[in-house]
């Protein structure tokens, strides 16, 4: 049997729905999807990817090691702060990326949220 470990960011909201922050099997890393604060899709694509780095420090990998990334927006029409700030960091990895428009995220102020999976 895999290996399982399990890491928390220490969010409140992690123990009322009942998630991790992110999880190692194997040789595979699933980080949650994540949010984070900042003016607008840029700030917060930004402050998601340093927050799924930390994460991945955590689990013995680094953002090199990303091999999926899912995006979801509430304006498509923004996609251009939210792929540049994206490819700031994944510009020589590129990994698999998906971005899509959902009408609504956790708050009114999230503006983007992300998923990142991993293989180390």
């Amino acid at each position: 049997m895999k290996e399982i470990k399990k890491i928390s960011s220490g969010a409140p909201w992690e123990d009322i729905v009942g998630y991790s922050r992110a999880i190692k099997i194997g040789d595979t890393i699933e980080i949650a999807g994540t949010t984070a604060k900042g003016e607008d899709e840029y700030q917060q694509t930004i402050a998601i990817i340093k927050i799924a780095e930390k994460a991945l420090k955590e689990l013995g990998a680094d953002l090199s090691n990303v091999v999926r990334t899912r995006m979801y927006c509430t304006n498509i029409s923004n996609w251009e702060k939210i792929g540049k700030a994206h490819g700031e960091f994944f510009s020589e990895i590129k990994p698999v990326a998906t971005m899509v428009e959902v009408s609504k995220l956790i708050s009114q102020e999230t503006l983007v949220e992300i998923e990142f999976s991993a293989i180390i």
